[in-house]
């Protein structure tokens, strides 16, 4: 458990890069996992639209509505006292330009207690993150494997160009990204572009040389498949299937409820 510490805001997020103190990340997705992750103290929280696949059981990340990505920060929201909160942006939320992205990216600073937005990034979305900039809504910048861009991208792989991901996260950083997030990138770009930028770096699959490293929970808590570029730092597959398997075994021969879970 970690001590009592003051809410992670935007500028101390952005100041832990230059400290040289690794930042650390996790999603969450509800109010009673976002409770023990934030009381862990992981310096962020990202409710990402990776519900899409870990929640609800699609395919990819397209389904996720701006309602439902709502509901899940709102509650996500009501369990954080420390870690700085961030709502994903869902597809078709902000594409079409700025003042769409505006107003659904103020949802979320309005309805709930999320301080600040991440959105993927492609040549067109500098102009979309200067305007949230410049409307007051921290924006975190997400580059290399952009899981909105399935279809487009065909399959879910690293992601080489060097020169275009740096020219990017520079251009994301000018229109005054406080962060960005760098997803499947060969660990040597990440390193560069670490170097490259003034902002916080935050990798996920793109090796140790990031100022900081992100997962979902469920893939560091050993529920389902885990992925090459995650760490299952416990099994709570089996956990969760013994528990049930007892219980349902207990109930049928009777011993559960005994008399210490009835009441006269």
């Amino acid at each position: 458990m970690c001590p009592q510490a003051e809410m992670m805001t935007v500028p101390k997020f952005v100041a832990l890069k230059k400290s040289g103190r690794k930042i650390v990340m996790l999603t969450a997705y509800d109010y009673t996992m976002a409770a023990i992750v934030d009381a862990a103290g992981v310096d962020g929280i990202l409710v990402g639209d990776s519900l899409g696949m870990v929640v609800q059981g699609h395919p990819n990340t397209l389904p996720v509505t701006m309602q439902q990505m709502l509901y899940h920060v709102e509650m996500v929201g009501r369990a954080v006292s420390r870690a700085l909160l961030v709502a994903d942006m869902p597809f078709l939320s902000y594409q079409l330009g700025p003042k769409q992205a505006i107003r659904n990216a103020g949802l979320f600073l309005k309805r709930t207690r999320c301080q600040a937005v991440k959105l993927e990034q492609g040549p067109q979305q500098a102009e979309v993150t200067r305007a949230l900039v410049g409307a007051g809504i921290p924006v975190m910048a997400h580059f290399g494997l952009r899981p909105q861009s399935i279809h487009q991208l065909g399959a879910y792989r690293v992601v080489r160009e060097a020169e275009k991901l740096i020219d990017e996260a520079l251009a994301a950083q000018e229109a005054g990204a406080f962060a960005v997030l760098l997803e499947y990138v060969p660990a040597e770009i990440a390193r560069e572009i670490t170097a490259r930028l003034e902002i916080p770096t935050i990798g996920i699959g793109a090796g140790p040389y990031c100022d900081g490293q992100i997962l979902v929970l469920h893939d560091i808590l050993g529920l389902g498949r885990v992925p090459r570029h995650a760490k299952a730092y416990a099994n709570l597959t089996d956990v969760i299937r013994e528990a049930v398997t007892k219980f349902v075994q207990e109930v049928r021969e009777g011993l559960f409820p005994g008399p210490e879970h009835s009441f006269s």
